[in-house]
């Protein structure tokens, strides 16, 4: 007895829905963030992102986040990072980096933030760089309905807690090497003029001293002639009276 076969276009059917499944598994491929204090004011906020490798020929080899506003990379530091990746400040956010992972592997990596901002949601615009040369931007923001293809990565937060208050601004990060480097550049510049007094009293004090020996020789020079004429004058009366 032969069993029934499927209809076709039930067959069809099916194989259409697979083929949605597997482009919506795809398309669904993002940098996700959350965190257990993703409360508004939080202070100390572990947050944790899992960027999604997308090659199957490529691994990921560094992630960058721009810090949306209201947070300075003075406000975030390094909790845990792929094995050999580190966390490096930038003028803008940060960035983890490191050898690339084998392709298709995730990068996971978690962050303290100092204090979450008096916000609804938090969104860190992310570049991932594969081995390469290819560059995922997910960047793009929500309009309206509409699902952006490349969307940054989001965290909701909480709304505030009771009596929640601002922190005072932080101070900028000492690791960073470019206010060393302006300050060097600045004690290099100015060390000269505080160190070499001789060039802006040397030429002073020579026109002095040229100015007194020059005075000292037209004064020595008049005496002299008034002596000789004296002498002079002297031998001529002595003359005469003979």
């Amino acid at each position: 007895m032969q069993r029934p076969r499927a209809p076709r276009h039930a067959l069809t059917a099916l194989l259409s829905l697979g083929l949605v499944l597997g482009a919506a598994g795809a398309a669904s491929a993002h940098v996700e963030v959350n965190s257990s204090t993703a409360q508004a004011l939080a202070v100390d906020a572990t947050v944790t992102f899992s960027v999604e490798g997308e090659s199957s020929t490529a691994g990921i080899k560094d992630v960058k986040v721009t810090l949306p506003a209201g947070l300075a990379p003075a406000d975030v530091s390094s909790v845990a990072t792929p094995d050999g990746w580190k966390f490096t400040p930038t003028a803008d956010g940060f960035a983890v980096e490191g050898p690339a992972l084998a392709p298709g592997a995730a990068a996971e990596y978690s962050v303290k933030i100092r204090q979450l901002p008096a916000a609804a949601s938090v969104v860190f615009k992310t570049l991932v760089d594969y081995s390469d040369g290819h560059t995922d931007r997910w960047i793009e923001l929500a309009q309206g309905d509409a699902k952006p293809e490349h969307p940054a990565p989001a965290l909701a937060l909480r709304p505030a807690a009771a009596g929640a208050s601002a922190l005072p601004a932080a101070a900028p990060s000492p690791s960073s090497s470019a206010p060393a480097a302006e300050a060097s550049v600045s004690s290099v510049a100015t060390a000269p003029a505080a160190a070499s007094p001789s060039a802006s009293s040397d030429p002073v004090a020579k026109s002095d001293d040229n100015g007194e020996s020059t005075t000292t020789i037209v004064l020595g020079g008049l005496v002299a002639v008034a002596v000789l004429g004296t002498v002079i004058a002297l031998l001529v009366r002595r003359r005469s009276r003979r």
